[in-house]
């Protein structure tokens, strides 16, 4: 059948069958696809193994998502929706709900690494169901907190940015980790040697590689991700006031 070159190449863009096939729900194929991206990555992700899972045939997902990467639309969408969304928050306290949401999306991440390397080729995920529901909570925060829509839109962005950004560095390196079959202690413990050696020459470097030798390194990624975060949130707290301050 030949494609609408004017379609959006999305799951989301298209409607969805009416009819569906009471054997295989949609539903059913994209939790089982989160459990196998879950225990073997997205490298080991195919319709023809999905449906061997599913005891059918890749034929019979075709009925639901037209290829691979709706599928993927989907399954992104779907841990998405695992996130903890309140739907209404006190402007007071806009920065810790912020805080905590953030934590919650990095939390999302870590526990499905496969998604650091997809985030960033889904033109459309925001389109799905949960993100949307997310992303225009996101913005009732900022708004209820006193920005303007518009700049509470840039908010919105600027904290997926950094929480997807440094997150999807940390779930390359744990993917990594996995595969090498060594815990984050015992790799690090191998490598300081060499590191301290290449450092020799930076005396920056070198003070900075002693002070973390002892340190937990799961802990540092916590403190450095939450720093990061505060840094992220005093600049919009500081913008927050002169946005106040103009209104007044």
């Amino acid at each position: 059948m030949p494609v609408d070159s004017q379609q959006i190449p999305s799951v989301w863009a298209r409607p969805r069958a009416r009819r569906e096939q009471p054997a295989l729900s949609r539903e059913q194929i994209v939790s089982e696809a989160v459990r196998l991206l879950d225990t073997e990555g997205i490298d080991a992700l195919s319709m023809r193994k999905l449906g061997t899972r599913l005891g059918a045939g890749a034929t019979s997902l075709y009925r639901h998502v037209a290829n691979k990467d709706e599928l993927i639309e989907l399954v992104v969408d779907e841990v998405y929706g695992e996130l903890d969304v309140p739907d209404s928050d006190d402007a007071a306290d806009w920065r810790a709900a912020a805080t905590l949401r953030a934590h919650s999306m990095r939390s999302m991440i870590l526990k499905h690494p496969w998604i650091a390397s997809v985030l960033g080729e889904m033109g459309v995920a925001y389109l799905g169901p949960n993100m949307m529901r997310l992303s225009d909570r996101m913005l009732a925060m900022f708004e209820t907190a006193g920005f303007p829509l518009d700049e509470a839109d840039n908010a919105v962005r600027m904290v997926f940015a950094y929480v997807t950004g440094m997150t999807t560095s940390e779930a390359a390196w744990l993917t990594m980790l996995a595969r090498s079959g060594q815990t984050e202690q015992d790799w690090m413990r191998r490598l300081w040697p060499a590191a301290e050696e290449a450092a020799q020459d930076y005396p920056r470097l070198q003070q900075g590689y002693a002070a973390q030798r002892d340190q937990d390194p799961s802990a540092t990624r916590d403190r450095n991700f939450a720093y990061g975060l505060d840094r992220i949130l005093d600049g919009l707290e500081a913008r927050l006031r002169q946005v106040k301050g103009s209104a007044s």
